[in-house]
């Protein structure tokens, strides 16, 4: 009687394993032909067909050296975020709209095992004892890792990938995420020093933008990056230093956050510093950061919206640092200068929402002055959302725009 698939992978790749020169780091080319080797040897014990032998070898290799059953979906260019929710569900999302895969890991220890592959290949750790962790994939697609006790249905591993090939404004503008003439807006207060923040939901696109926007940032800058775990591709920037946070070690020890990482750049004479994104108290160094010379400096946050970004800005920094509610907002006023609002639609579609310049202070409050709002058309139906980012008024603080030679 023919083995179980399954069980005829496992019985292989164990005996593979054991044949494996652990004495030194095998290439993939290596560990392919052990696998060809083993796979040749049980067909002539049962006959295989040359596609089950292709399959087999491929599913081998991506238990081995790759990410098992997920790497199928690691493979689908269409494919922007895998999620599983323990061994039995598992979803991703294709085009902006969710969908439960057909297929499953056959047992949480499986599960598990990728989890561990997952963790050693970032050089990070994960356990029962430190049961959340996040990691960076080699093609810089993000891995967040909840295990048990936290988990109560089994690992749950969320993927975020990312275009090998970082997406330019003018595939944003062909999307119709951005208006040209909006785009046109933002790359002169890019290259004329403008401080901006972007803002928006989970998933709606603000590394994207922060990557896209970066490329209007003039040559000769020397710019300092700073992200949990980078995933930026700033490909025309020359003079880069790129800089990543690292989480504390099983003993709770050497941790290196987003704040030593933001007054380290600080020492490093950058013209710009661009954190990838401000979650918690880092928010008053950066906002220092902005006011002290570093025009031009460029971070995300989660918000619902300008002004919601405006408050969690207030609620961050005063985490950070034990400075009297206005004083804080005066930081934020003379620190930051526009902030770009991203939403994703009920469509699955991402979209500039709002473009809105900081306007000083009244009454004790940050105005926010309305410059771009996006327009949704109304009495059109349809599964996509029509509409454009129409422009409001004109940027009122100009001072910078006149330092750089730019405008009338």
């Amino acid at each position: 009687m023919r083995k179980n698939w399954e069980t005829l992978r496992e019985e292989l790749k164990e005996k593979i394993q054991k044949k494996l020169d652990l004495s030194r780091e095998l290439t993939d080319e290596e560990v392919l032909e052990l696998i060809d080797e083993e796979v040749l040897s049980w067909s002539r014990q049962e006959y295989l067909l040359l596609e089950e032998k292709l399959c087999m070898r491929k599913e081998i290799f991506y238990a081995m050296r790759r990410l098992d059953l997920l790497q199928e979906l690691m493979e689908d260019p269409e494919i922007t975020e895998i999620m599983v929710n323990g061994p039995e569900a598992v979803f991703v999302e294709r085009k902006g709209r969710l969908s439960r895969w057909d297929k499953s890991f056959s047992s949480r220890e499986k599960l598990e095992d990728v989890v561990q592959q997952i963790v050693s290949f970032a050089n990070r750790s994960v356990s029962k004892a430190k049961p959340i962790a996040d990691a960076r994939l080699k093609d810089g697609s993000r891995v967040n890792i909840v295990l048990q006790p936290v988990a109560l249905g089994g690992p749950v591993v969320t993927i975020r990938r990312f275009p090998e090939q970082p997406i330019r404004m003018d595939q944003l503008i062909g999307w119709e995420a951005v208006s040209r003439e909006a785009a046109a807006f933002l790359k002169e207060t890019v290259e004329a020093g403008y401080n901006i923040f972007i803002s928006g939901g989970t998933g709606s696109g603000k590394t994207t933008f922060l990557n896209a926007l970066s490329e209007f940032i003039p040559p000769g800058a020397r710019i300092i990056t700073i992200e949990d775990n980078a995933e930026l591709q700033l490909v025309t920037v020359e003079n880069l230093v790129s800089l990543e946070a690292r989480s504390a070690n099983l003993e709770g020890e050497h941790e290196i956050s987003i704040r030593d990482l933001i007054r380290t750049a600080l020492r490093m004479r950058p013209d710009r510093i661009i954190v990838g994104e401000v979650r918690g108290a880092e928010a008053v160094d950066m906002l220092q950061a902005m006011n002290t010379g570093h025009d031009g400096s460029l971070s995300t946050g989660h918000a619902n919206s300008p002004g919601d970004m405006l408050n969690r800005l207030e609620t961050m920094a005063l985490m950070g640092m034990e400075l009297p509610l206005p004083a804080i907002r005066r930081q934020i006023a003379s620190g930051v200068d526009l902030i770009v609002h991203l939403g994703r639609m009920r469509d699955g579609s991402r979209r500039v929402l709002e473009i809105a310049e900081l306007d000083g202070m009244e009454a004790g409050e940050i105005r926010l002055h309305s410059l771009f709002a996006f327009e949704e058309d109304s009495g059109i139906k349809g599964e996509r959302v029509r509409g454009r980012l129409r422009k409001k008024d004109s940027l009122l603080h100009t001072g910078k725009m006149r330092a750089a030679g730019i405008g009338g």
